[in-house]
């Protein structure tokens, strides 16, 4: 197999690897947020227009989406995106997502739970995407 072909493979497989873990950080978020809601209280509390002490607007929804949409998004550009924006992205979009896993999550020991798988698969995009090798570089690993 000559250098080009496995420098080739070897970024398809990073892009896959990336991908897939967005896809069960994606997953865990989604658990997280159904168990939350079954929590006995939570769904009679959100329903008088507040979670947690804050006021449940359609601008906070919408911030709420746009975050969520993150991963979701990313379950894709990690795939198709070049090399240098696909690293970008990814570490960015990391951060960004640990950032709101951390700091939106709730005390339940079911949410620390998911968000601690959440943020380990995270740190592992964000190792996969720092040591990815330069497509120029002819490294395949």
């Amino acid at each position: 197999m000559s250098t080009n072909t496995q420098a080739s493979r070897a970024e398809i497989d990073t892009k896959l690897r990336m991908s897939t873990l967005w896809i069960v950080v994606l997953f865990n978020m989604l658990f997280a947020d159904i168990l939350n809601f079954i929590t006995p209280g939570t769904l009679q509390e959100i329903a008088t227009g507040y979670a947690d002490s804050l006021q449940i607007t359609p601008g906070i929804l919408l911030v709420f989406a746009a975050l969520l949409e993150i991963p979701i998004a990313m379950i894709f550009l990690s795939r198709v995106l070049k090399y240098r924006m696909n690293r970008l992205a990814n570490i960015v979009a990391c951060v960004i997502t640990i950032v709101f896993t951390i700091g939106g999550g709730t005390a339940n020991l079911h949410y620390a739970f998911f968000a601690t798988a959440e943020v380990v698969c995270m740190l592992l995009i964000i190792r996969y995407a720092w040591k990815w090798p330069s497509p120029e570089d002819g490294r395949t690993t």
